[in-house]
């Protein structure tokens, strides 16, 4: 039991930190694009985009779309942060 309570804390971290993953997509017009998920505490809009600029190998990507959990608004924060939700964040991109 007391093993439980110690490898709690660090699945619980493992759980937030996450990082961006990437697959193949294709969209309706048949090119084949990249869906990136960098949802998580941990990650940002910044982490799908340079997920995308690796995925692409440099040579630049053009964004399909994007979809994600709207911020908070200052009212719901806790001492001005945005604590306990969790965020989903996606972009599909396709590399040029």
């Amino acid at each position: 039991m007391t093993a439980l309570f110690r490898t709690l804390p660090l699945i619980a971290l493992l759980a937030l930190a996450g990082c961006a993953s990437s697959q193949p997509t294709y969209l309706d017009d048949g090119e084949q694009g990249l869906s990136i998920d960098c949802s998580g505490e941990a990650n940002s809009w910044a982490s799908c985009y340079e997920k995308a600029d690796d995925s692409c190998a440099g040579t630049g990507y053009r964004i399909i779309g994007t979809d994600g959990t709207p911020s908070a608004r200052d009212s719901d924060k806790t001492l001005g942060l945005d604590v306990g939700n969790y965020k989903t964040r996606s972009v599909v991109v396709v590399c040029k």
